[in-house]
């Protein structure tokens, strides 16, 4: 987005393949998720990163990127190389997403409770879990049980689960007691 000098740091997660990259500077107007290579078309930054075969899967906050490994390889060979492609790449003004992904925000069909919960996961949940490099998104609500999506560290974290039961759903059955479970899509 911007093609001024800044420097790139980068830290562990709790997730111990994953290292998420600061920037310093918003590099995205939404966050954004690719899984997987075929899911990077929207993203020539992502793109780039699959191009190793070591990455398992990028992640594209507003100021970081965090990405996971395969394990055959380690941070240590990895990391500062890593921190200058990602910081050659937006210096150069290259596009980091080109198409974002539909917003999940309240709208007309969402039930009164429905649009409580993702007031709740945006303005409490998601800073928190982006402190990791991950991120949370609502994925429905129906029969007293919440589906949300964890992405970026905090998709196949060791700690995820306890992430998700001691944190996140401990906080939304506080918020909303008829809520009877909350679970990952």
């Amino acid at each position: 987005m911007s093609s001024t000098h800044f420097e790139i740091t980068y830290e562990t997660t709790t997730n111990p393949s994953t290292l998420k990259f600061n920037f310093g500077q918003k590099i995205a107007d939404q966050a954004y998720d690719f899984p997987d290579a075929a899911s990077s078309e929207r993203s020539p930054l992502a793109a780039k990163i699959f191009g190793f075969p070591w990455t398992a899967s990028v992640y594209i906050g507003e100021n970081f990127v965090t990405i996971t490994k395969q394990n055959w390889v380690e941070w240590e060979i990895l990391a500062s190389p890593l921190a200058s492609l990602l910081k050659e790449h937006v210096e150069s003004g290259q596009p980091v997403l080109i198409e974002l992904e539909k917003s999940l925000d309240e709208n007309a069909h969402d039930s009164e409770i429905v649009k409580k919960i993702k007031r709740l996961i945006q303005t409490e949940i998601k800073p928190v879990v982006a402190l990791d490099g991950g991120d949370i998104v609502f994925g429905k609500y129906e029969d007293s049980i919440l589906h949300i999506h964890m992405r970026g560290a905090c998709a196949g974290c060791p700690s995820s689960q306890a992430t998700l039961k001691d944190g996140i759903e401990v906080r939304i059955k506080e918020a909303f007691p008829e809520v009877k479970e909350v679970r990952a899509l």
